[in-house]
């Protein structure tokens, strides 16, 4: 019975099989062929060979051969076949050596590798492996599976607060062995064994196999070029990999210097022999030092404030808060909800840093006397040396959040694809053919008794391995590698390439609101609620009531870094309204006095006292408000307030009065459009002591508040929100707005935006008996009312709107009905990031391809959960400014475009890459000429010339590969935790950019199957039927034919996109009515016209006799089926190419224009004989004029019938479909 060993619930491993390795003599890929040998000598020796022929007896032994290496060679090929072959599975982990890991979706490739055995100090064995550089220990004692480091990240909060690190070397070296050292270690490979890896790959292997089939059928010279393209192909992404490695090498931290406590004493160490437990202080780090935080840490003591662009993209700096000393000591550390407040990740930098307050001996400064003895008795750990803050090590190494970043960007380099599931399929697909035709050239081959079965053999095998072209690995990569390449250029920086192609079948677009689609400048509009007479009456907050500026100046989270406010925009804004002044010391300083009173100035008394913010409850999503303790001290007396800030609907409850018309206020307020937050206020009446502050329970401080007002804050639409849904509406997406914030002022949004209706829009709520409803959401004089229930009308006639509870609602009312509810959605509000996580997985089991838009901290997991997640690194580079600058100058470039579509393409970066792409030729051929006049002057054989030139085109085929790898390689900075697409900039235009190279690059890749399969089709019916007929092509005719191939797959993949999404929309897959149809006529006509020309031809040349086993001899019926089969090609490519309304089309595809063009004209000459002495070169014969009339009709008719053929079924066939079915 197998026995479970898997992680549980493990983002990375899905399964793990324990094996061990069987003796090299019982692999099962060596002894039962040595078996069947053995016993098939020993029945030719004894029975049959006087009966079977020689060549019998060869064609079965060389079948043998052939399936005993692809046998040894599927090792190297399938993890999963190999363990099979080379391997037995055990069921106890103490007899297995090896384990296979199987990883999950998209995360890499299953591997077998060793189980490590290693004992601590105390004789313990430890079973453990590594795979993508995470470690898994077995769990022998409880769980019986292997899990992953259990690093300490689920203590209380007294487990930290009391540690005092590592107080012996035998406590540190246990951890040591327990959780590792902070190194972030990656060995470089040898060339050799990176080669190695390549050459046993399945599509090189193939290569090298049809290459030693050409040899055997005297295509010398084209076999042994292609041999020699194919290792120096290999060899320079190789080279292009070690590179990249070497890269990832170092972006991980750089050791420095760092105080550490152990052995109760502060002693300094490098930060690479950190482990997790251990005590470290924090200072801050200047541009020039550049050193980073150099592990995951959760703050002890101090404040700091920490910079997270380069891991999370967030723009503004976080301020981190140190953890609770007194209460709440039982509180189980969530990093999911503590993270934002007190963790400190590897890989951000520290921009300043507050240290603990010192010990003092004023009376005044009681207090913080009260909370420096506390600290440092509780901890038991003394100042550091360099008074900096106090951190505990979390995590280390590859198990940080930088090192998790690093992971992906590894090991993602391995997944440019262009879905191998269905490339194996359409190859399947085509072998059929392939099959059919080479049993059917063996079956009446064999009826000739003279005829060799060595060569009727080949011939067969040349049949089956014509369906796999050599440039087919090349072209599919490179179709993915061309759109990273543009992406890049644009700032799209993309660590898991193959989501590029899913980009291009999305379904549904989802925004998130604030900061997505509005801008971060906000503006407050005033305070409302505070005139009993009108209270939608805005009034400026320096205006307003004390109790509400007190409220505005003193609830937030901002810090004073030198004379510059750092935090939330948002509060920035809200601040700057007040006109007061904020500290390094976090004391608020108001700018003017408080308000007059019938004309007469304020007493003395009345003047607002500075304030000084004593202790902060932060922003939770879950709790959807802030507060702060601040301490206030005027003439008369010394107090502490308690002052909140929140969404209106949630400090409802928490008032001890609340204004009898305050639902109507914010709802109306929020109808405009405007972001509103309730303010409340408490008096404390007293001065509370530090330990009774640590001890607050929080949701007893922030109940019987004071209403203090509404504060209206206004959030305009980035200047290309509008433009940018317009284009994205226009091509067939739907939109939806996933927010946290208030539902009617994300519904005024949609309709900004147009994509809600401004009359038929409902909102699932509550009414007074607390029954769910539909109501109206704009037109109050309808006064719509719909009960809830199952009936889907309302899904067909409105937009609907759902907030968080609603959803939590139609969750337990009905799971059915909410499938059918989610499409017609077009704004989820006052979700929270779990939620919007959900939503997304929701609309993924429906069948859609989900693209989710948001920044890097509250949408993380909508963001990795998305088919396509795309966060926007708003202020992330220095070189922000210039990228902007350089957008710019792109859109007034484009002005005429623009005025439709904001997202124009940088007509400088494609002119540049044009340019550079016309260079990249000439020196090629520059390079080139050399070896051309070296063999016109040594009268070498022309036939070497050929190879030349395809030897020319496939080195530019090769150096773009090589070109777009170093340009699309996502480095530190460009990535973002938070999903596999990030932009430099803040614009959702970037949504734009990846949905037209998805696009691009789905049908690229369906019109190269297109392609693959008619010339596939056409190659086995040439090489079977016709070879019956004798005919075959010339080493040279093949090595042009080859040329042509390559070349024109390589200008079909660099097709770009064109400026503007159409309405029309892709098809999605392979395997659908429009190919398969147009695949099939086309054919039929190429079938028709192969065989009506092969009958005329054999007409002219009736005497023509077939000998096999003869060289190649030019005559008219090889010629013409040459002809034909080129024009056909050429045909094909014309006829397929896709073009508008995805990629540019084939008259702007100059590359590809140019070739057909020349190709066809070379072409003609060849027919018509317009020169005889390159007729000869190529073995053609010189056709008689009503020939050639012949054939030019037959190719023009091929053309004209195949265009009309692919045009109406791409007409009625040829467009994708948003899936509908669920919608009602």
């Amino acid at each position: 019975m197998k026995k479970v060993v898997a992680p549980e619930d493990d983002p990375l491993v899905h399964d793990v099989v324990l094996v061990n390795k069987l003796p090299f003599h019982l692999h099962k890929y060596l002894s039962p062929f040595l078996f069947i040998y053995m016993c098939l000598f020993f029945t030719w020796s004894y029975f049959l060979k006087d009966e079977l022929r020689l060549d019998y007896a060869l064609v079965i032994l060389i079948s043998l051969v052939f399936l005993q290496a692809l046998t040894i060679l599927s090792c190297f090929w399938s993890c999963n076949v190999r363990v099979l072959l080379t391997c037995s599975k055990v069921y106890d982990p103490n007899d297995a050596t090896f384990v296979k890991v199987v990883p999950t979706a998209h995360n890499g490739s299953t591997e077998l590798v060793e189980l490590q055995k290693s004992q601590n100090l105390h004789g313990k064995t430890t079973m453990w492996f590594e795979f993508q550089k995470a470690l898994y220990i077995y769990d022998g004692e409880e769980k019986k599976r292997f899990a992953p480091i259990s690093f300490p990240v689920n203590e209380i909060f007294n487990f930290y607060q009391s540690s005092k690190g590592f107080s012996d070397e035998e406590e540190l070296e246990n951890a040591k062995y327990n959780y590792g050292n902070n190194e972030m270690e990656m060995a470089i490979p040898e060339f050799k064994v990176l080669f190695i890896e390549r050459a046993t790959a399945p599509f090189f292997v193939f290569q090298v196999f049809c290459v030693i089939l050409w040899c055997l059928d005297e295509y010398w010279y084209y076999s042994l070029f292609t041999l020699f393209m194919l290792v120096g192909f290999e060899a320079s992404l190789v080279y292009q990999q070690l590179r990249n490695m070497s890269e990832i090498r170092k972006m991980g931290n750089k050791p420095h210097k760092i105080n550490v406590y152990r052995s109760r004493k502060w002693r300094v160490i490098d930060s690479d022999q950190l482990v997790a437990g251990d005590i470290i202080s924090l200072v801050r780090s200047t541009q020039d030092e550049n050193k980073l935080v150099p592990c995951d840490l959760l703050l002890l003591r101090g404040r700091l404030i920490v910079d997270e662009a380069m891991l999370t993209g967030e723009s503004v700096p976080q301020m981190k808060e140190p953890l609770e000393e007194g209460g709440n000591k039982d509180t189980v550390l969530d990093l999911e909800v503590h993270s934002r407040v007190h963790l400190i990740s590897g890989g951000t930098r520290i921009v300043q840093h507050d240290p603990p307050a010192k010990p003092t001996s004023s009376s005044s400064a009681s207090n913080e006397r009260i909370q420096s003895t506390t600290a440092s008795t509780s901890s038991g750990v003394s100042r550091p040396n360099d008074n900096g803050c106090i951190g505990y090590v979390l995590r280390t190494g590859f198990n940080t959040s930088q090192g998790k970043l690093l992971r992906t960007i590894l090991f993602g380099v391995k997944r440019v694809t262009a879905n191998n599931l269905e490339t194996f399929a359409f190859i399947v697909f085509l072998l059929i053919f392939a099959i059919v035709a080479s049993s059917y050239v063996w079956i009446v081959g064999s009826q000739d008794a003279a005829r060799s079965k060595y060569k009727l053999l080949l011939n067969c095998i040349l049949i089956l391995t014509s369906v796999v072209p050599p440039e087919l690995p090349i072209v599919l990569s490179l179709a993915v590698n061309s759109s990273l390449l543009a992406l890049s250029k644009m700032y799209v920086y993309c660590t898991e390439p193959f989501r590029i192609p899913f980009a291009g079948k999305i379904d549904i677009c989802c925004f998130d609101k604030t900061g997505t689609l509005t801008s971060d400048s906000l503006q407050v509009e005033g305070i409302a609620g505070t005139d009993p007479e009108d209270p939608l009456k805005l009034c400026q907050v320096t205006s307003a009531p004390d109790i509400t500026q007190k409220v505005v100046a003193s609830c937030h989270a901002l810090a004073n870094i030198g004379e510059e406010l750092i935090g939330d925009p948002l509060e920035q804004a809200m601040l700057k309204a007040a006109e007061w002044k904020l500290t390094k010391a976090d004391v608020m300083i108001p700018k003017k006095k408080a308000p007059t009173t019938g004309g007469v100035a304020a007493a003395a008394g009345d003047v607002l006292s500075p304030l000084k913010i004593l202790h902060r409850f932060h922003f939770s999503s879950a709790l959807k408000r802030m507060s702060t303790l601040v301490s206030e001290e005027t003439a008369n007396r010394s107090t502490h307030l308690i002052c909140t800030k929140g969404a209106a609907e949630v400090l409802k409850n928490l008032f001890d009065y609340v204004p009898p018309n305050y639902d109507e206020i914010h709802q109306e307020l929020a109808h405009k459009g405007a972001r509103v937050l309730a303010l409340g206020i408490k008096d404390c009446g007293r001065v509370f002591t530090s330990s009774e502050i640590r001890s607050m329970d929080r949701d007893e401080v922030e109940r019987g508040l004071q209403f203090a007002g509404f504060i209206v804050v206004s959030s305009p639409l980035k200047h290309d929100s509008k433009a940018v849904i317009h284009e994205i509406k226009s091509s067939s997406h739907l939109i939806t707005m996933i927010t946290g914030d208030n539902p009617l002022t994300a519904c005024h949004v949609g309709r900004v935006l147009k994509f809600m209706s401004t009359t038929k829009s409902l909102l699932l709520s509550t009414d007074d008996d607390g029954d769910w409803a539909w109501k109206s959401v704009t037109n109050k004089e309808s006064n719509i009312y719909i009960p809830l229930s199952e009936d889907t009308s309302v899904i067909r006639n409105y937009d609907l709107c759902l907030t968080g509870e609603g959803l939590a609602h139609l969750i337990k009312f009905s799971s059915k009905f909410l499938n059918k509810v989610l499409p017609a959605v077009r704004i989820f509000a006052r979700v929270s990031p779990k939620q919007k996580e959900q939503i997304i997985i929701l609309l993924k089991q429906l069948g859609y391809y989900v693209l989710m838009c948001g920044d890097g901290t509250n949408d993380v997991g909508a963001l990795k959960h998305a088919h396509a997640g795309v966060a926007l690194l708003s202020g992330t580079p220095p070189s922000a400014a210039n990228i902007k600058k350089k957008l710019t100058e792109m859109a007034s470039d484009n002005s005429a475009v623009a005025s439709s579509n904001s997202t124009v393409p940088n007509s400088e970066v494609v002119a540049k890459r044009r340019k550079n792409t016309a260079q990249q030729q000439q020196q090629v051929n520059a390079r080139s000429s050399l070896p051309r006049q070296q063999q016109h002057n040594n009268r070498l054989n022309a036939r070497q010339e050929r190879v030349m030139k395809q030897q020319q085109k496939l080195r530019e085929l090769i150096n773009e590969i090589d070109f777009d790898d170093e340009a699309s390689f996502v480095k530190l900075g460009d990535a973002s935790v938070a999903a596999p697409f990030s932009y430099k900039l803040s614009s959702i235009s970037a949504v734009c950019h990846i949905v037209k190279q998805g696009r691009c690059t789905l049908v690229t890749t369906l019109q190269m199957f297109k392609i693959l399969a008619l010339n596939a089709l056409i190659l086995a019916y040439s090489q079977s039927v016709l070879s019956i007929d004798g005919v075959k092509f010339s080493d040279g005719q093949a090595t042009l034919q080859g040329l042509l191939l390559a070349g024109c797959f390589l200008f079909i993949s660099r097709a770009k996109p064109l400026r503007v999404l159409s309405k029309e929309r892709p098809l999605p897959n392979i395997f659908n009515l429009y190919t398969i149809l147009t695949v099939t006529f086309q054919f039929a006509i190429h079938f028709v016209s192969l065989f009506y020309l092969v009958r005329e031809a054999k007409l002219q040349d009736p005497d023509r006799e077939i000998d096999y086993e003869a060289d190649f001899k030019a005559n008219i019926l090889n010629s013409t089926v040459y002809i034909l089969t080129i024009a056909i090609q050429i045909a094909t490519f014309a006829i397929n190419y896709r073009g508008s309304p995805f990629m540019e089309s084939i008259w702007e595809n100059k590359s590809l224009l140019y070739s057909l063009m020349t190709s066809a004209s070379f072409l003609f000459a060849l027919l018509f004989d317009f020169m005889p002495d390159v007729n000869n070169q190529f073995e053609i014969v010189h056709f008689e004029t009503h020939q050639a009339n012949l054939i030019a009709g037959v190719l023009t008719g091929i053309l004209v019938s195949t265009w009309m053929i692919d045009r109406t079924l791409r007409f009625i066939f040829g467009s994708g479909r948003i899936p509908t079915a669920n919608i009602g």
